[in-house]
């Protein structure tokens, strides 16, 4: 399955009022309906997950909730796609975002965790933890409580030839460093790369 051009994406919209819209994206006109369908499914999910887990239990009153999203990369059939949603509360103190992230192959026709970029056995979790070490050490980075490592399924996208890992607010940096993220060279990890995954593609097609 070959889907060669980049997909086309059209933006939809859920909104009950003039500071609460979520934007999110739809995929068409592709060839195999069931992956379209697929695709469009998972992203529904996804953006729904963000504004439930940014509801939650919360006793207080929504003030405004915005929700957008970047495509990050979309060619060698690869599409991977970043989601954020703003909400603040009532009373709160300041508001909270959080991101997530999907990303297809769109090849397999599949939805690739973190492992499934990677030959299956190796060792990426160590791996990727200590380049990360070594641009938190570069880059100065303030820490809340240290860093350790990564977890097999960490958030990440594709963009072009970088796998970018990121953390959530609070997860490792105070609030007012903003989301930590941490872009990876494919080169870098090229040994150590599933050549017929997504990552092999960016290897190849440069």
């Amino acid at each position: 399955m070959s889907i060669t051009l980049p997909v086309s994406i059209k933006t939809l919209k859920v909104s009950s009022g003039p500071n609460n819209t979520v934007y999110y994206p739809e995929v068409y006109g592709l060839h195999n309906n069931r992956l379209e369908r697929f695709i469009n499914k998972s992203i529904v999910r996804q953006t729904q997950q963000l504004i439930d887990q940014q509801v939650g239990n919360m006793p207080t009153t929504v003030l405004e909730m915005i929700g957008y999203y970047e495509i990050k990369n979309n060619q060698w059939d690869v599409l991977s796609l970043s989601f954020s949603n703003y909400m603040y509360h009532q009373q709160a103190a300041h508001g909270m975002t959080y991101i997530k992230s999907l990303t297809f192959d769109l090849q397999k026709g599949t939805l690739c965790k973190l492992k499934d970029l990677f030959i299956p056995g190796s060792d990426y979790i160590t791996r990727l933890s200590t380049l990360i070490h070594k641009q938190i050490k570069q880059r100065d980075i303030t820490l809340l409580d240290g860093f350790t490592t990564i977890q097999p399924n960490q958030d990440y996208y594709i963009a072009d030839k970088s796998l970018v890992i990121y953390f959530q607010l609070y997860d490792i940096t105070p609030y007012v460093f903003g989301f930590p993220i941490f872009p990876i060279s494919v080169y870098n990890i090229q040994d150590i790369i599933d050549e017929t995954g997504p990552l092999g593609r960016m290897v190849v097609n440069n």
